[in-house]
């Protein structure tokens, strides 16, 4: 296997990157930690080859000590930082983005940042792609090297890349336990040439010796914020017992290659072809399995490994829903069980407005809605009505020439629109669906289907001329919240 993967024609990084989300667990209790020794624990990483350290702007201290160590080390040139800028919900302003990467840079003390990563709360607030354009133009400035994103599902990542903007990496769960990287991600990735860096590949420490044949441990007693969040994954997996039996198939395939649960693990994640790097998070001055991190990359494995593997895998329940979906909707596979950790509140997309007492609009603030007189839905009663909808954010025609990514930005406007008004996708009841080319229906439709799985409203799609250059789609729905 190879040592490196090349995210961009200037951007090569190791198989493995180390994580540093683990300083903001060391600094809970409000302990500082010292930046100057703790960036020496890095050394140690740095000269055994692991060079790239994955940190954000919440990570306590992180982005501090990881600039120190890049700053003191006589191969301070060779080391990557990568950092991530997770805005609070709402609007985003060229200034907050500015001010967010100079926070950054002025923590790390660096000219500029080899990769910002960047999350997004909420789809329906078109906001997110405000960030990410205005992110490109720091890029352009030359105060980034490279955009990534974190926690990003396939669909959201289209519309990003369609509308042109330069992402290499997509960082999220996926291991053993949590598959949804594949399919869906993996066509994606391929499509546009971007690679996912792979964290919790090790479920908190769960997928290690140290596990096998253990008891089930109650959710209170476990001490850190990953076995927490982990936990909770393994539950949705399917439950303890059906790990054990995972772990004991992960143990056998260790024994025979000399090596860890956790070395088989992660390496099994790097066999699929979409992933650059797996991130493994370190406790700096606290524990380091550096050797074992070489073996890592060193395992070769046989076919009759993989398959052993794959029918234990075969074995868990799904997690649910699509990459990233665990901050943000139910069920939220954080170590809290909600949001409380992460957000006060997600504010409304749109404000409704009160036309009589029982009639409320919401505007989304395009320049057709001005224009031709009408609102961008409407509440009267338990009814909700959304004028047929185009991908339109401010004054740009979003998703390029890609009509899956203009649909699904299309549905986020209706989401949106009926979250501002009390409801949900889950109440819509009719959608009719408007394409300017036959030739779009098939991708359309499975957009479509996608978004309203299992809500299944009566549709109609059919072809039709559609007013405004660029348009490959225009959707309308109709929503009936309970009484």
């Amino acid at each position: 296997m190879k040592k490196t993967a090349l995210l961009s024609p200037t951007l090569s990084i190791p198989r493995l990157i180390i994580g540093l989300w683990q300083i903001a667990d060391m600094e809970k209790e409000g302990q500082q930690l010292d930046p100057i020794k703790t960036a020496g624990y890095m050394n140690e990483y740095v000269e055994a080859g692991f060079t790239a350290f994955d940190m954000a702007d919440h990570y306590g201290s992180s982005e501090i000590i990881a600039g120190k160590c890049k700053n003191n080390h006589p191969m301070g040139a060779s080391i990557q930082l990568f950092t991530k800028w997770v805005p609070k919900p709402g609007s985003i302003d060229r200034k907050e983005v500015r001010n967010a990467i100079e926070n950054a840079l002025d923590r790390m003390q660096q000219s500029s940042i080899n990769m910002m990563q960047f999350h997004a709360w909420n789809y329906a607030d078109p906001s997110w792609l405000d960030g990410l354009l205005f992110l490109k133009e720091l890029k352009e400035e030359g105060l980034i090297e490279a955009i990534g994103v974190t926690n990003f599902d396939a669909h959201h990542l289209r519309i990003a890349l369609a509308h042109g903007i330069p992402i290499v990496s997509n960082q999220i769960s996926h291991s053993v336990i949590d598959r949804r990287a594949m399919k869906t991600m993996q066509l994606v990735c391929e499509e546009f040439g971007v690679q996912i860096l792979a964290y919790g590949t090790l479920a908190g420490g769960f997928l290690s010796n140290r596990w096998l044949g253990k008891k089930e441990p109650a959710l209170d007693t476990l001490p850190t914020w990953s076995q927490m969040k982990y936990k909770r994954f393994i539950d949705a997996a399917g439950g303890w017992n059906v790990f054990q039996q995972l772990l004991d198939t992960l143990n056998q395939v260790a024994i025979k290659h000399t090596t860890s649960i956790a070395n088989i693990a992660s390496r099994y994640v790097l066999e699929n072809k979409s992933v650059a790097a797996v991130i493994i998070g370190a406790r700096l001055g606290e524990s380091a399995h550096i050797q074992e991190h070489q073996n890592l990359i060193d395992i070769i494995f046989e076919a009759d490994d993989l398959i052993q593997i794959e029918n234990a895998i075969a074995l868990l329940s799904p997690v649910p829903g699509n990459c990233g979906d665990e901050y943000r909707k139910p069920p939220f596979l954080t170590a809290s069980g909600d949001l409380s950790h992460h957000l006060d509140t997600r504010p409304a997309v749109y404000s409704a407005v009160d036309k009589s007492p029982q009639r409320k609009h919401v505007y989304s603030g395009t320049v057709w809605e001005e224009f031709a007189g009408y609102s961008r839905a409407i509440k009267k009663g338990n009814r909700i009505l959304v004028s047929g909808t185009t991908a339109t954010h401010r004054n740009q025609v979003v998703g390029g020439t890609d009509a899956a990514a203009q649909t699904h930005f299309v549905i986020d406007k209706i989401e949106a629109a009926i979250e501002s008004l009390n409801g949900s996708l889950k109440d819509v009841v009719r959608t009719r669906i408007f394409v300017n080319s036959i030739k779009d229906w098939e991708a359309v439709a499975r957009a479509h289907g996608h978004r309203f799985k299992n809500i299944d409203p009566v549709n109609t799609l059919v072809q039709a001329k559609l007013v405004g250059d660029g348009y490959l789609v225009e959707i309308e729905a109709e929503a009936l919240l309970d009484e």
